[in-house]
């Protein structure tokens, strides 16, 4: 057995609820430069980035990175970090950490789930969270998009960015993009845990793993290359939305119609190198990491009722 055993008494839902949240906050801190290369190659091309000389600097996801360590300086592949931690406490503490119990509700407690069951309750916490955590979302693809070069930093601080996007763009600014938010998350959330939900139950009905880390592992990084080929086109699409100016777009349907007429089907899939880099390396260190510190929370739950 690798890591932590799993304990007799399964982990309640606040375990789950804060595990969730601190695993996505360590790994966004070991992922988010691939996640900010994502950011800056998915609105490359956009029209008002086009006036720059740097406008098409970018290639490939390491290129992106070494290019944004030599213009702007290494703290710049963590434009962000403060909204994308904000996010994953709040976010991936309600679409992971709650996707058991609203499985559990939607099976009216039966130990069977099967994939209608795992899809609804990946649909609803995804679209749960957004409605929690859209702003820290908006504020983090802001910063991650912004450079030096473009002539000055568009916010001055996470709080500053929060302030400014409220009153130049009235509280609504503070929720753009929500509904092709809901969309992508919904997706993601369903290709996520559903896959690995059903990647891990396989290894272990037919005895090819057990239920520790490597198996993990496996799960998670299968988990994230079919959420990164499903949800790419909404990702782009989300990314290009909350970044474009007032008045760029008049909705993402239209942001996505434009992509399409001027960049072709291909642009949906810009960035995907560093969303697959992002997601997959993303899944391995959230879920091994969760389902540690499950078995850890549990296990010291347990000693602390332990009688002396």
């Amino acid at each position: 057995m690798v890591g932590f055993k799993p304990t007799d008494v399964p982990p309640t839902a606040t375990v789950k609820f804060v595990g969730a949240g601190t695993a996505a906050c360590i790994a966004d801190l070991i992922t988010f430069p691939l996640d900010t290369a994502k950011v800056r190659l998915q609105i490359q091309g956009e029209k008002h980035l086009a006036a720059s000389a740097r406008a098409a600097q970018y290639r490939g996801v390491f290129g992106t990175m070494a290019t944004m360590v030599r213009n702007e300086g290494p703290k710049s592949l963590y434009n962000g970090l403060v909204a994308g931690l904000q996010r994953q406490m709040s976010f991936a503490s309600v679409r992971i950490g709650l996707y058991d119990s609203v499985k559990q509700f939607y099976t009216k407690g039966s130990e069977y789930a099967g994939i209608g069951s795992r899809l609804l309750a990946g649909c609803t916490t995804g679209a749960m969270a957004v409605a929690v955590a859209q702003p820290t979302d908006v504020v983090k693809v802001r910063f991650q998009a912004q450079a030096r070069v473009e002539g000055g930093r568009r916010y001055q601080g996470t709080l500053d960015a929060y302030k400014t996007i409220a009153r130049e763009e009235g509280f609504r600014g503070l929720w753009k993009g929500t509904s092709p938010n809901i969309t992508r998350n919904a997706i993601v959330n369903c290709a996520e845990l559903v896959t690995y939900d059903l990647i891990k139950d396989a290894l272990l009905k037919y005895n090819l793993m057990t239920d520790n880390l490597p198996c993990h592992f496996t799960s998670a990084f299968g988990a994230g290359f079919c959420t990164t080929v499903i949800a790419s086109p909404v990702d782009v699409v989300k990314t290009r939305y909350m970044n474009s100016a007032p008045g760029q777009y008049g909705s993402a349907v239209k942001c996505a119609l434009s992509m399409l007429q001027k960049e072709g089907p291909l642009a949906f899939y810009k960035g995907f190198t560093p969303s697959f880099l992002r997601l997959g390396s993303w899944n391995v260190v959230m879920f091994v990491t969760y389902e540690q510190l499950k078995r850890a929370m549990m296990a010291a739950r347990g000693s602390w009722e332990a009688p002396c």
